[in-house]
């Protein structure tokens, strides 16, 4: 049995790691969050400590190395993404691993440092990957393995998740802190992609804004135009008309990828990996954290070229963005 501790509690994503860890037969010692809506550590792990400040909670791992020879193992960080890196050091400099949430870090220059935290404290940084064993998107790989050398698949990527105005006032409305639209909700296409389709030879981008980025990426073995929005707006009317406020669409030579199901158990399986010894580390990471930075940093072209169809979508002013005009 491992020891984990956990940083980021009470965010979206942090259940799934405590299933992973609760379903991987290990132990978590302590959690920190900020704030203290956390009631779903009672599902899995009552007698875990809980700390909002990051001084008691450090203090506290410390106090159980000196006092009753218990350190952990491993440091599971569900926090913001502009807190990563920092999390990362605390788990490393704590001789734990560090298992963490996409994307790893927002810029690519941070990896080297992390490198470089890893040789000086012999401990490792995993990433959460979980779309490489998703079994649609394996099958996929083996058939882009399988096909001529010489051909160069086309690739259509859609994917529309719709967020209130709570998300422009979070950290996720922040580019500076979440890295975009790009980053925040398509890193880990990103990442999929060159897993399936090789070494990356193109970036460009057609249109980037608050509520929506459109692009063309042109891969070893694949052509492909991307097109992600948190807008409502833009979702398709046959969508809407089914109440639903996410639409989701890999079109490959024009036949759809069918990945809608499969998910409840991948973050369970990334842990395995890694007790294991055989997760996906930094450099796993690099590609994914590569495309997003320089997504975040291009001047948009326009609609020039090979663009996704919804890249023509009418763009509406938010009333985010007319607040902040006001402000400035």
């Amino acid at each position: 049995m491992k020891n984990f501790a956990l940083i980021g509690a009470s965010g979206y994503i942090a259940p799934r790691h405590l299933k992973a860890i609760k379903d991987t037969n290990n132990n978590l010692l302590a959690a920190l969050d900020r704030f203290d809506s956390v009631g779903i550590m009672d599902s899995y792990f009552p007698d875990a400590d809980f700390f909002v400040e990051t001084e008691r909670f450090d203090r506290h791992i410390e106090k159980l190395r000196h006092e009753q020879n218990i350190t952990p193992d491993y440091f599971s960080i569900c926090t913001p993404n502009y807190l990563h890196d920092s999390h990362i050091r605390m788990a490393l400099r704590r001789g734990a691993d560090a298992i963490c949430e996409k994307p790893l870090v927002l810029n690519p220059w941070n990896l080297d440092a992390l490198q470089y935290m890893e040789q000086e404290t012999g401990q490792r940084v995993w990433n959460i990957l979980q779309l490489r064993l998703h079994e649609s998107i394996i099958e996929l790989k083996k058939k882009v393995a399988a096909a001529s050398k010489d051909k160069i698949f086309d690739v259509d990527l859609t994917y529309l998740t719709s967020r209130g105005n709570w998300y422009y006032t979070s950290w996720k409305g922040d580019k500076d802190k979440s890295g975009g639209i790009a980053t925040n909700i398509g890193v880990h296409f990103y990442d999929m992609l060159s897993w399936v389709f090789g070494e990356l030879k193109r970036n460009d981008v057609h249109v980037q804004t608050h509520d929506r980025a459109a692009g063309y990426l042109e891969f070893e073995r694949a052509r492909v135009r991307w097109f992600l929005s948190i807008n409502y707006d833009v979702l398709p009317e046959e969508i809407k008309l089914k109440g639903q406020r996410t639409y989701r669409s890999i079109a490959i030579e024009g036949e759809e990828l069918e990945f809608s199901g499969g998910f409840t158990d991948l973050h369970t399986r990334v842990y395995q990996g890694v007790l294991n010894d055989e997760g996906y580390g930094l450099e796993d990471a690099r590609t994914a954290i590569e495309i997003v930075h320089d997504i975040r940093n291009a001047k948009p072209i326009g609609l020039k070229g090979d663009y996704h169809p919804f890249a023509k979508k009418e763009l509406v002013e938010h009333p985010f963005e007319k607040l902040s005009s006001l402000k400035n």
